[in-house]
């Protein structure tokens, strides 16, 4: 059996379904609301409100990815720096 990683980032400012159109950018297919997969990779996607200060909340999206370490390294920098861009 192929070594499979996983790796875990939380997101804020973004929202899942947003998230998934990443993804789907990135290469994968769209499997159910929470999941994406690739070739090598498969994305799972969860949100919840989180306070900032006394009175300011967001969405943190996390994707939990896992697959194939070399899939990985690419693709989770590629969804991150994408995040990042649109989030805060």
């Amino acid at each position: 059996m192929a070594e499979r990683t996983r790796v875990e980032r939380s997101f804020r400012g973004i929202s899942e379904r947003l998230a998934r159109r990443y993804l789907t950018n990135l290469g994968g297919e769209r499997v159910d609301e929470e999941t994406v997969a690739g070739e090598d990779w498969t994305a799972t996607i969860s949100s919840e409100t989180v306070g900032v200060g006394p009175s300011l909340t967001l969405t943190e999206v996390t994707v939990v990815f896992e697959g194939d370490p070399d899939a990985l390294d690419g693709l989770v920098e590629d969804f991150a720096q994408k995040a990042m861009r649109a989030g805060g």
